[in-house]
């Protein structure tokens, strides 16, 4: 019999793409499943995005690329960079990879040694952990609730720093929480990261666009730690383009050239087409994007209320991003017929089988009393979603 790795035993299949299985296995079997489990946008890619990639392939864009991603893309983004962010970054400051979660684990692999301390704030997303655990680092779990609007304090970071903390990873606005750190709450956190040079920090920011109030605040906009902080983005939220496959990052060219090494031999670059079709996204102004903003708004709100009318549900009031995080921990000990509800992994299969609707238990993302709805999906099936969520809850006794 194969032996397989003590690194992919002990790695945890991610359970927003678990769910999403689950769902289709349950779809297959003819039933009636509703699915908020997955992160992906429902609109479709721009079609000024479209026709460049299609314009690429007329013009034999077929070839490898330069490891780090073509130089006019890696332009584009600096200038995105300093446009949105304000962040001066330079060409040479960019490596562009194959999705976001590629840049953070070339950052990960680059930075953390064997028994490194990672401090990751949660709730967090799923991968961040699996990560750190893949190259032998340790994580340092800083929690939040939802009465701080799941953010963590400067306070917090300090009291979780030690001589062994190498790293911190976090997204502003936060899967799964849609909560978005405001630019004194990351001044506070820049002041103590500052304190320790050694420590550096990724900043997930691939929700940037998705903002329902005030302008996007980016941790690297603090001159005192901008050289610590590694920017993460992409373009498979905003521009609907998850498929695709391209995120990238802004730091020293220290890090830049470790990843570009790193990947270098595992992956190379990615997709030529896709790197050509991103030019048109991240040199596109933001505005155009308002429309999907504010249906996700609206989406945000609808889902809100209805959850607020669902005795026992707890919710705070999501920025950005396209996720609801209620604490559902009152319906831990209640049940019905054979069913008892224990925690809330408990309480996603009864959803799943009771009211055929698929969310995400927040054990995976760090917080044992919450669930995660993504209401990335028409307002028609949100409505029909909550209305089954709430009859499936009302029988819990």
């Amino acid at each position: 019999m194969i032996q397989l790795a003590d690194r992919v035993l002990a790695m945890e299949e991610s359970a927003t793409i678990a769910m999403s299985k689950k769902s289709r296995e349950l779809k297959s079997e003819g039933k009636d499943v509703i699915s908020l489990s997955l992160g992906e946008p429902d609109f479709f890619t721009p079609d000024f995005i479209n026709t460049e990639a299609v314009q690429a392939i007329k013009d034999n864009y077929s070839k490898y690329t330069p490891v780090s991603g073509y130089e006019d893309l890696r332009e584009a983004i600096a200038n995105k960079f300093q446009r949105d962010n304000g962040l001066n970054y330079q060409k040479e400051n960019i490596i562009v990879s194959t999705g976001a979660k590629q840049s953070i684990i070339n950052v990960v692999m680059t930075i953390v040694n064997h028994g490194d301390e990672v401090i990751i704030p949660a709730p967090y997303w799923v991968s961040y952990i699996e990560m750190v655990k893949v190259v032998e680092g340790v994580p340092v779990i800083v929690s939040a609730d939802i009465e701080s609007d799941f953010k963590i304090s400067s306070v917090q970071l300090e009291a979780a720093i030690t001589p062994k903390t190498k790293l911190m990873i976090f997204s502003s606005p936060c899967n799964p929480t849609g909560s978005v750190y405001t630019k004194e709450e990351l001044a506070g956190l820049a002041k103590v990261i500052a304190k320790y040079p050694q420590i550096v920090v990724i900043c997930d920011e691939i929700y940037e666009h998705i903002r329902f109030e005030g302008k996007h605040e980016s941790l690297a906009q603090f001159p005192e730690v901008f050289d610590q902080v590694v920017t993460v983005n992409g373009v498979s939220k905003a521009w609907a383009m998850t498929g695709w496959r391209l995120g990238y990052i802004g730091a020293s060219k220290q890090i830049v050239t470790a990843c570009d090494k790193v990947q270098g031999q595992f992956t190379s670059a990615t997709c030529s087409i896709t790197q050509r079709a991103a030019i048109a996204a991240v040199e596109a102004d933001p505005e155009v994007l308002t429309d999907m903003v504010k249906a996700f708004k609206n989406r945000r709100d609808l889902v809100l209320k209805m959850l607020n009318e669902i005795p026992g549900v707890k919710t705070n009031l999501p920025k950005g991003a396209f996720y609801v995080f209620p604490d559902i921990s009152s319906f831990f000990g209640k049940s019905t017929g054979d069913v008892k509800i224990n925690n809330a992994t408990d309480l996603c299969m009864y959803l799943l089988e009771e009211a055929l609707v698929a969310v995400v238990t927040g054990e995976a993302f760090g917080d044992n009393n919450c669930i995660r709805f993504s209401y990335a999906t028409s307002e028609d099936i949100l409505t029909e979603a909550l209305n089954r969520i709430k009859a499936a809850l009302a029988k819990l006794k």
